[in-house]
Parts: structure tokens; C-alpha cells; sequence
């Protein structure tokens, strides 16, 4: 018996051991979920581009390049370069995607959060198209289901097939935005503003339109019209802007104030392009280290911003090609040529520009040429352009561009009959600078800036003459066999390809 009681009173004693056990082990300051706006910020800033930006697009837009090799292989010698064309496809899909999925998973269901969610899908369209345009056919409709539904080897979807989803997503995610319901004051775009977010998804709505204007003209009209319609960017208030700092670095520009600093310069045709006109942007955007016959020369003491002095790196030079230009230039050396200002519009903590009101005017001015949306071409291509100069003085530093100096232009620089897609998307280019992804595709879709093709002879192009598209990830080509249906309905996976809407 008194064994019997011995046993019932461990029983009793371990029962109210146990008792409040998980409650004592449990971190009460120890977060165990994350409200998902957050993680929308984390996919936002996840956003801004890698340094493929600089080793490619820009670099084949003739905007920035450098003549050194080795891991700055890429635009500069039309080179195949794996380790740099991948930079948009592991960035985008493992820290953009991945939380964009999520964030759309976890508030589909709930009405609360509705604009968050129409949020989100906004800006993975956003992401998926910048992805698309650099590689054609990717992973889509099982892109970022590897942590919900175990997909690890997604299938590849048609760029057609993307584009008419994402035209989709872009048209009723702006229209599902309520100002009624909950404001997410923690967005890091916008605050939660939905005007500014229906803006930002009808302007990408008009710029998925306008990318389908060689393959699909009557399509493109249609996407164009409706998005006018619904209401764009308006003002440079409504711009879409990364915002870095000393935590959250700039990509471009902490490569150019690191490492590379000494490495990239402006290309010859953006400068001569700029000077030619007389452009007033030029003194905010070059920086010329005048005599520097080295990179520790390139001192405040000798820095240059007047534009008349400033000189491009011509096209297609290795280090000794570059050496032979600046002689010819009449240069200490090519650490003479003229840069990207470092400490202003590329400073490491300077904001990167997505989709701007000034992009934004350019495409209204090409669509109101093409008689696809009603409106003067003129008065849109004016306000792109003064738009772009005037977003300039948005960066750390930079001088603002008086109004007089910007009616001066645009009075010498008039829209002219005959010429207006050649101007549009020339300006264009240059409202894109540092938007590398940008400047690329527009470079693609519509033929403009005419640049000549990059004359190194060591180049990997076998029909082109210009790179028309990223190389697939090595790592992807060799564990995910589904690659290869995208492949055989794309053609090579070589920078020679064209992508869907890319067409001749």
C-alpha cells in the first residue's frame, strides 16, 4: 500500500513539475512571426540591381564600360561571362521572388490586408518582367513555391505566356487597390500611398505594353490605351525609388566607389551624345579626373565637371586598346577619361530609380505618335525630359539643373517631324541611366539610341551584333532538365538569341 501511494505521489510530483514548462522555455521576446509588409521591404530592397547592371546592360547600351577582363568580362567585349549574366537570376528569384510568393500566400485569404496583397503582386510583376526581359523563357507560374509546395525544379513558362499573365496581374491588382481599406504604413516605397501604388502598376502596366510594339502592335495598343486610361506616374512625386544608406548600399555605386572605382567610364557615344546637344545633364552626371595617369591620381584637386572638357572611353578596348585610345585622345592615360561622378549620382548610398515619371512621359510620347492614346507627342516628350532633368537633383549632392537651362534645351531640342521615335527613345536612354535592365530592353524593342556595334574582335556573338539577351545560370542548366524545353523553344542559350517579343 505504501508503495501504491509512493507511485501516485512521483505521479503528482512530475504532473506539477511539468506544469508552465512550455510557458518557462519560451523566449518571450523572441519573435515567432513577421508581419508580412515587412518581408515585402525585404523583397523591395532585394530589388536593386546586382553588378550584372554594370558588366551588361549598361555596358551594352554604351552607357558605362570598362576595358579590363577577368570577373569585368561581359558588354565591354561581348563576352560570355556566367558569373555575372546569372547576377538577376539567383538575386531576383531567391530574395525578390521567394518573398513575394510568400507575402501573397500568407494575406490572400484575408480581406484586411488586401491592398498589401495587390502590393505585392505589383511588384513581382514588376520583378518577373525585369527577370523575362533579361533571360526570355524562366521559371513563372512555379517560380517561388520551393518553401510552400517543395517545387524545387520549376518548369519553365513562354515569355508569351508571362507577359499576357503579368498584363493580367498589372491590370487587377491596380484596380483592386482600395484607399478604404488598411494603409500599410510600413511600405518602403510608398508609405502605403494606393494612388502613388495604382500609379506604379498602371505605368508598368503601359511599359509591359509598349515592350510588344514589334510583336504585337495591335496587343500593345490595346494594353497602352487601358493603362493611360486608368492613370500613370504623374509627377516625379510618383516615382518608384530604392532608397539606400550605410546598411543598404547601392549596388552600382558601391562597385564604383570600391573595388572598380578607378575602372569604369562613361562610353564615347553617351558623351558625345550628350555634349552634341549641348545637354545640361552632362555637368551632373561626368565627373573628368583631368591628367590622372593613374588611379591614385584621380584626386578631388583635379576633378572636372564642366562639360566641355568631358571625353568618352570609345567602345571595345581591352587595357592596351584603352591606353592606344587615350594616346590618340591626346590623354595622360585612360584614368583621363571621363566618369560617372562618384560622389554624387553614384555615390554608395544614392537612390535607384525604377519606374519614373519621366519614362513614364516617354513612353506616352511614343504611344500618342503611334495615334494609340490621345494626347500632343510634343508636350509628353517635353515633360520626360524635363522630368529626368529635374529627377537629377534627387541624388546626394548633385547641383539642380535651373529651369532656364532646361527650357533652353528643350527649345534648341524640339520633338521634329520625321524623327519622333529616333528622339523619344533616344531620350529614353538617357532617362534610363543606371537603369541598366531598363536601357537594355528599351535598347531591344525599339532600335534606339543607333549605336554602332562594339568593334572588339574576341567577341562571343555568332549572328548578332549586339547581345540580345542573359545566359542561364550553370547551376541551373545542370539540375534543372526542364531548362532544356525552354531551350528548344527558344533557341541557343547564347547572348545571340532573341527573346519573344524581340523580334527583327
Amino acid at each position: 500500500m505504501k508503495k501504491i501511494l509512493l507511485i501516485i505521489s512521483l505521479i503528482i510530483g512530475t504532473i506539477a513539475c511539468d506544469s508552465g514548462f512550455d510557458e518557462l522555455n519560451t523566449n518571450p521576446v523572441d519573435p515567432i512571426s513577421i508581419n508580412p509588409v515587412f518581408e515585402l521591404n525585404n523583397a523591395i530592397i532585394q530589388t536593386s540591381y546586382p553588378n550584372s547592371n554594370l558588366v551588361y546592360d549598361m555596358s551594352i547600351v554604351q552607357q558605362i564600360i570598362t576595358p579590363n577582363s577577368g570577373v569585368l568580362t561581359g558588354g565591354n567585349f561581348n563576352q560570355d561571362n556566367r558569373n555575372s549574366t546569372e547576377n538577376f537570376f539567383t538575386r531576383y528569384y531567391q530574395s525578390v521572388i521567394r518573398h513575394t510568393i510568400d507575402v501573397i500566400n500568407q494575406v490572400q485569404d484575408d480581406p484586411e490586408r488586401s491592398n498589401l496583397l495587390n502590393m505585392a503582386r505589383i511588384w513581382q510583376a514588376y520583378a518577373f518582367m525585369v527577370l523575362t526581359d533579361q533571360y526570355g523563357d524562366v521559371p513563372y507560374t512555379e517560380a517561388g513555391l520551393g518553401f510552400i509546395d517543395l517545387v524545387s525544379f520549376p518548369v519553365y513558362d513562354t515569355q508569351e505566356s508571362i507577359y499576357t499573365d503579368l498584363i493580367n496581374e498589372l491590370t487587377q491588382a491596380s484596380a483592386a487597390l482600395n484607399a478604404s481599406g488598411t494603409i500599410e504604413t510600413s511600405d518602403a516605397l510608398y508609405a502605403g500611398d494606393v494612388e502613388k501604388w495604382r500609379k506604379l502598376g498602371n505605368s508598368l502596366l503601359l511599359r509591359a505594353g509598349m515592350r510588344l510594339s514589334k510583336v504585337d502592335p495591335a496587343r500593345a495598343q490595346q494594353v497602352a490605351s487601358a493603362a493611360f486610361a486608368a492613370g500613370v506616374i504623374t509627377s516625379n512625386d510618383d516615382n518608384t525609388a530604392i532608397r539606400h544608406d550605410n546598411n543598404y548600399l547601392n549596388g552600382t555605386g558601391n562597385i564604383l566607389n570600391a573595388t572598380e572605382a578607378n575602372n569604369y567610364y562613361l562610353a564615347k557615344p553617351f558623351v558625345d551624345f550628350l555634349q552634341n546637344s549641348n545637354d545640361p545633364r552632362l555637368s551632373v552626371i561626368a565627373v573628368r579626373y583631368v591628367g590622372a595617369a593613374s588611379g591614385p591620381e584621380q584626386v578631388p584637386e583635379i576633378a572636372s565637371t564642366d562639360p566641355s572638357i568631358q571625353i568618352g572611353m570609345p567602345v571595345g578596348n581591352d587595357d592596351d586598346g584603352a591606353v592606344a585610345a587615350a594616346v590618340n585622345d591626346g590623354l595622360a592615360s585612360f584614368y583621363d577619361y571621363s566618369q560617372a561622378n562618384r560622389q554624387t549620382i553614384v555615390a554608395p548610398a544614392t537612390p535607384m530609380f525604377n519606374v519614373t515619371y519621366a519614362q513614364t512621359s516617354l513612353l506616352l510620347a511614343e504611344a500618342a505618335h503611334r495615334g494609340w492614346i490621345n494626347g500632343d507627342a510634343a508636350e509628353f516628350y517635353n515633360a520626360g525630359v524635363r522630368a529626368h532633368m529635374e529627377q537629377l537633383a534627387d541624388y546626394p549632392g548633385t547641383p539642380i539643373i535651373a529651369p532656364a537651362a532646361i527650357d533652353a534645351f528643350l527649345t534648341a531640342n524640339p520633338l521634329q517631324a520625321g524623327t519622333e521615335l529616333q528622339q523619344i527613345n533616344e531620350q529614353y536612354w538617357i532617362a534610363s541611366f543606371l537603369n541598366g535592365p531598363e536601357a537594355f530592353a528599351n535598347f531591344r524593342r525599339s532600335g534606339f539610341p543607333d549605336l554602332a556595334p562594339n568593334p572588339f574582335p574576341g567577341s562571343d556573338l555568332v549572328s548578332e551584333n549586339f547581345i540580345r539577351r542573359m545566359t542561364y545560370p550553370s547551376t541551373e542548366l545542370d539540375i534543372n532538365e526542364n531548362i532544356q524545353q525552354a531551350i528548344s523553344r527558344q533557341g541557343p542559350d547564347i547572348l545571340d538569341t532573341r527573346v519573344w517579343w524581340d523580334i527583327q
